[in-house]
Parts: C-alpha cells; sequence; structure tokens
C-alpha cells in the first residue's frame, strides 16, 4: 500500500503526480469554514467555497432518494448547474422531511451566502447534512455567514472540510498537480452510504479548463462513489460538485480525477461507522451486467458477510448464500468452494479482496465495501439521543 493520500491498493494515480497541501486550492478559488452554532461541540459545521473566475464550468450531481432534502429540491430546481460560482454547507442538520419551511430556509441561507459574495442566487450551491427531521436554525446559519464570508481564502480548503463533517473520524481531502495542472477536493461520508449516482458530500476544484463537466463527473463517479457502500442507505443529502475555473490554461490530465475520486470514496467506506477493514467483491461470469451489479451489492450489504469480514472469518458459504439470496428462482446449486475466493477475509491487513465466478456468462462488476462491528450499532442506536 502506498503512503499519503493515495494509499489504497486499489488507486492507481497517474506518473509524477505531486501532492500539495490539502490545504491549498487551485487558481480561482477560496474557501473556508467557521462555527455557528449547530453541532453539539461547538465545532466548525458552515464551509464555503467560491470560485472568482466568471468563466467557471461546472458540474453537480444530486441524489435520487425519493425523500430528498430541502437543499438538494434547490439546486434541482433553481441553480444553474452548469455555472456555478459558489456552494455554502451547513453540517449538523441536514434539513430533510422539513416541508416547505425547510426550503424556504435553505433558499434565505442560499441567497444570504449569495448577497454576502456579490452573485445571482442561481449560481450558488447549498448542501446539507446531518440529523434528518429538525428544522434548520436559520438565524445561527445567517448571524455566521459574515464571518465564514471573511474567512474564506485560497489556503482555506482545511477549514472548509472540518466543516462539512459529522460522524467522520478523519478529514477527507486532497490536492494534487499535475502536468501543471491542480485539483483539490474535500468529501465527507461515514453512514448512510449507498450512493444511486454519487456519495454523501463532495465538492471537486480545478484550474484545468473543462468543457463537458458533466460527462466528465458521471464518468468518474460511475467508477468511484458509484461502486461503494457501507450500510445500504442512500441519503437524502448526497451532492457531489466539481467546478473548473480555467486559470492554468490547460486541459485535465488523464486519471487525476479518476484516482482522486475513487481514494476519497475508499476513504467513505474505510470511515463507515466503526468500520475496521474495506472489502472489495468481484462478481464474475454473471449472464448481465444488471445481475451482476446485483449480486455485487447483495453480498456487499450481507449482514453475514459484513460480520465475516470484522471477524477474519473466511467463511465463503455466506458469499455463495448472498448470491443466492439475489438470484432467488435461478439454479446456482453448481456453486462451490471452487466458485470463491475467500481466504483474504481470514487474513490481517485492511484491505481484503474476495470474488465468486457465477458460471452463468461472461459479464462482471465490482463493489467495495465495509465491515460491521460493535462501532457502527452504537453510533447508530444513539444518533439522536
Amino acid at each position: 500500500m502506498s503512503t499519503g493520500f493515495f494509499r489504497s491498493r486499489w488507486v492507481d494515480p497517474p506518473a509524477d503526480t505531486a501532492l500539495l497541501d490539502p490545504g491549498d486550492l487551485p487558481d480561482g478559488f477560496r474557501a473556508g469554514g467557521v462555527a455557528a452554532g449547530l453541532k453539539p461541540d461547538g465545532g466548525p459545521d458552515l464551509g464555503g467555497i467560491v470560485c472568482d473566475a466568471e468563466s467557471v464550468t461546472s458540474a453537480i450531481l444530486l441524489t435520487d432518494n425519493a425523500a430528498a432534502a430541502a437543499p438538494v429540491q434547490l439546486c434541482r430546481n433553481d441553480l444553474d448547474g452548469s455555472a456555478i460560482r459558489a456552494a455554502v454547507v451547513n453540517s449538523g442538520n441536514a434539513n430533510a422531511a422539513t416541508g416547505e419551511q425547510g426550503l424556504a430556509d435553505a433558499r434565505a441561507f442560499r441567497d444570504g451566502f449569495a448577497s454576502g459574495l456579490g452573485l445571482a442566487p442561481n449560481l450558488v450551491a447549498v448542501a446539507e447534512t446531518g440529523v434528518i427531521g429538525v428544522p434548520l436554525q436559520l438565524g445561527k446559519l445567517e448571524a455566521a455567514l459574515p464571518s465564514l464570508i471573511e474567512s474564506l481564502s485560497d489556503s482555506g480548503a482545511a477549514g472548509f472540510t472540518e466543516a462539512i463533517m459529522t460522524t467522520d473520524r478523519w478529514p477527507k481531502s486532497c490536492t494534487a498537480e499535475l502536468d501543471g495542472v491542480t485539483l483539490s477536493a474535500q468529501a465527507k461520508g461515514a453512514g448512510m452510504i449507498q450512493p444511486g449516482f454519487a456519495t454523501m458530500l463532495c465538492f471537486i476544484q480545478t484550474d484545468a479548463v473543462i468543457p463537458e463537466p458533466a460527462e466528465l463527473l458521471r464518468s468518474s463517479v460511475a467508477e468511484s462513489f458509484e461502486r461503494v457502500t457501507v450500510d445500504g442507505q442512500s441519503s437524502t443529502n448526497d451532492t457531489v460538485l466539481l467546478q473548473a475555473s480555467g486559470a492554468s490554461g490547460r486541459e485535465l490530465p488523464n486519471g487525476l480525477l479518476e484516482a482522486v475520486t475513487l481514494q476519497l470514496a475508499l476513504e467513505i467506506v474505510a470511515d463507515g461507522e466503526g468500520a475496521e477493514r474495506v472489502g472489495r467483491v468481484e462478481v464474475r461470469g454473471a449472464a448481465s451486467v444488471t445481475e451482476a451489479e446485483a449480486v455485487a451489492r447483495g453480498i456487499a450489504n450481507s449482514l453475514l458477510v459484513k460480520t465475516a469480514l470484522f471477524g477474519r472469518d473466511p467463511n465463503w458459504g455466506r458469499i455463495v448464500q448472498a448470491a443466492g439470496t439475489v438470484l432467488a428462482g435461478e439454479d446456482l446449486t453448481h456453486l462451490g468452494p471452487d466458485s470463491v475466493e475467500a481466504d483474504e477475509l481470514g487474513e490481517d491487513g485492511s484491505e481484503v479482496e474476495i470474488a465468486i465466478d457465477l458460471a452463468r456468462g461472461d459479464e462482471s462488476r465490482h463493489c467495495y465495501f465495509s465491515d460491521l462491528g460493535h462501532g457502527y450499532v452504537e453510533i447508530n442506536a444513539e444518533y439522536t439521543t
């Protein structure tokens, strides 16, 4: 396993990629974070990021959860997704399942930040994360917005990263440089993770020239955030934002965004509430891509497989059972120990590979997942109490 940010065995960054201070941002960006008083511990809970280049190009992906939070609804219906200049984020309150008042609060929150920056509201994204079903303390956020705007700087990414964290055990951020292009990213997430498109929250900035950011972002997400699960639960607030200032005058080097997003996705899985190990399951020999995807998810979300990962138990039968559950009504009676690779479950190490060959076709798919131990139950049994 490599050292530094790109530490997973499954991530292969482009040669000559240099890691910079994760607090620094590409040319044209400023960020910061302050405490508004939403978190019980008084820690930073209000963050903002702005691109000063009027020619910014951008793309945003939002959760497909049917109970989408107010900020997601606002971004979906009242945002120029191709030219987003800024984003404002609060942690500690998801502002989800809060009705019309929640939507009005999200709009006022967004508008206050936009006004302070002198930007049109439809060029500012808003994201929120935390407890669901609790009214937003809008007054606290509005009172702290001037301090947030004052805190914005080209070295403020670390403060922004800290401000968007909830149950995260460590910050998830990176600034990398390659071929004269700088790319930075900040993410948060540890629980309620099985995206239908992306992950909890992730913000990506680059000084590259990106003519078609939507296509690039979706392609990168498809092989990173789209491939992970912690608990099989899709969040009401999932948001991924990519902004490009174009200040470098150069195109984004191939593979850089993909390496950064995959490592961030794996950081989220590794930080899965109470998690100790990360698994990668590969399903081979499926009859279709859809079948391979479903079986991979079924194995990754199996409580029996996840506890085997936690307990270092190379119980290959649980993998067969999970595949059979997904393909109920089909015939998998031919599967046996020779169909499964599960030895790494019983070995030490924080990253584990398992595989199963269904011998039904030529399609394959993989998924990254966390183990399940005592910590997850403790955190989520007491989340609001």
